[in-house]
């Protein structure tokens, strides 16, 4: 069969060839533009191969933010990750300018959306099921917090009874953040499952493995070319058991909820019932801190038998505000031990800042929050230097009087200098929830027990650190005892 060439296809096909070329040369250029686009951002790093680079990222990431943070501390800087993607970071001084933004320019969701690869893991896939969580939380859940103070003080008595050792008359081991896994699971599935399920075995292990579920499928997802993931990705043993999981999480759900709606329309007497990981990562860092800087400990305790004795011998919500050393010890530990990064936006239309600097569409943009925490400059004069552990510190800087001093140096509190609850109208809306059922679950662990290093030792666990992401090492066992009375 002769060969056709160009000159020879009939008029149609030269026109359908010729749309083929134009647009691929225009999305080649298009490429081309964003490649020069980002070129432009002064970029940090020390590696001289993208594999020598992406190993660093995953052994050092806090170290190659700092020293960033150091050389472009006013303005953005781009650095690679572990996965060849360009991370945009933003310094603090731009944040209130980027607040300003609206979705349609940075977007939350479409950050969210590519770092759990939500097309396969299905993660609040839809921007309707983000927008109704958050607004559930926001005018339901947090507006509630003091009405439901007893209810989740019962939960937590409860949930501690059940899983710390019974007797615990001596030392103890205790691998304390799987226990607190479960204590969690439990408190928060009262209040958004109710009692029907929050006892359950099988709920249980749906909500304690969920999280843990997404991110391996997504990591594993993100691990295959983005051309071969339709066909490859749903096959993944990963993505398979996230999908169990939640078809487990339906089967046990689907029948309570139908039950609820029957009950709202059809008895009179209906009450809408009383209905979040990261909490467990918080008490469990807080423990492991606290064993290694016993010296809190008793502090600590006599403020929470000081606030329950001015409120009726119980843990009540104005309770849980007096506790303003506990508060600080929290907040300074999330600080410590805080994440290496937050503020992830997905860049959908370019914009160029006051400073002159453009940023492209594409890239994700973020914040080094934990360079950040680490800044003297962010810091009054007189504090204790930002290396240097200081359990009340924002309990002393709240002792000016100012409401200001008072607001910003409290646990929920967001801004520039505290990203761990994010940052904008985007900051996390359950954070005040959070932050009750954490002093709750600490305030009651150091009324009832002493604890520390399961050698005796002094030296606190190290964290685990891979890439953008730290946490405590659940492996740990700390050794609780009943406080002698």
């Amino acid at each position: 069969m002769e060969t056709q060439t160009l000159t020879n296809l009939t008029p149609t096909l030269q026109t359908l060839a010729a749309a083929v070329l134009v647009v691929a040369a225009y999305a080649f250029l298009q490429k081309i533009q964003h490649h020069l686009q980002i070129r432009r951002l002064p970029a940090f790093h020390n590696a001289i191969s993208s594999e020598a680079h992406r190993k660093q990222y995953i052994k050092s990431a806090k170290s190659l933010y700092q020293e960033g943070y150091k050389k472009f501390k006013h303005s953005v800087w781009r650095v690679t990750s572990a996965d060849g993607f360009h991370q945009v970071v933003v310094p603090p001084s731009v944040l209130p300018e980027l607040r300003k933004l609206p979705d349609s320019v940075l977007s939350i969701e479409k950050a969210v959306a590519e770092f759990f690869a939500v097309k396969y893991t299905r993660l609040l896939a839809d921007d309707r099921d983000i927008a109704m969580l958050i607004h559930s939380i926001k005018t339901d859940l947090t507006p509630a917090l003091a009405r439901l103070n007893g209810i989740v003080y019962g939960a937590v008595e409860q949930a501690l009874e059940e899983e710390m050792p019974a007797g615990c008359e001596d030392w103890t081991p205790v691998k304390i953040n799987a226990k607190l896994l479960n204590m969690v699971a439990k408190i928060t599935g009262l209040i958004f499952v109710g009692p029907e399920l929050c006892h359950n075995e099988d709920y249980l292990d749906s909500a304690v493995n969920y999280p843990g579920d997404v991110v391996a499928a997504a990591q594993a997802v993100k691990l295959i070319r983005p051309f071969l993931r339709p066909w490859l990705a749903p096959r993944l043993p990963e993505v398979r058991k996230l999908d169990e999981t939640e078809r487990k999480a339906m089967q046990m759900l689907e029948p309570v909820v139908r039950a609820r709606r029957d009950a709202q329309e059809n008895d009179p007497d209906w009450q809408q019932p009383n209905d979040m990981h990261t909490t467990s990562t918080t008490v469990t860092n807080v423990l492991y801190t606290l064993a290694a800087l016993p010296e809190y400990v008793e502090p600590l305790r006599e403020e929470v038998r000081q606030a329950m004795a001015q409120n009726g011998g119980t843990i009540t919500y104005r309770a849980l505000e007096q506790m303003v050393k506990l508060d600080s010890c929290m907040k300074e530990t999330s600080r410590f031990y805080s994440g290496i990064v937050n503020f992830q936006r997905k860049v959908a239309r370019g914009f160029t800042l006051s400073n002159g600097q453009y940023i492209p569409p594409g890239v994700i943009l973020e914040a080094p929050s934990h360079a950040i925490y680490m800044d003297d400059a962010n810091f009054p004069q007189g504090s204790a230097p930002a290396n240097v552990f200081d359990g009340f510190r924002y309990y002393k800087l709240r002792q000016s009087g100012l409401v200001s001093d008072h607001a910003r140096n409290l646990f929920v509190t967001t801004n520039e200098q505290n990203l761990g609850f994010g940052y904008g109208k985007h900051s996390c809306p359950g954070r005040f929830f959070a932050a009750n059922e954490i002093k709750m679950l600490l305030a009651k662990l150091l009324l009832e027990y002493d604890f520390k290093n399961d050698d005796g030792s002094t030296v606190r666990y190290p964290q685990i650190e891979v890439g953008g992401f730290t946490s405590p090492d659940p492996s740990k066992n700390l050794l609780f005892r009943r406080v002698k009375v």
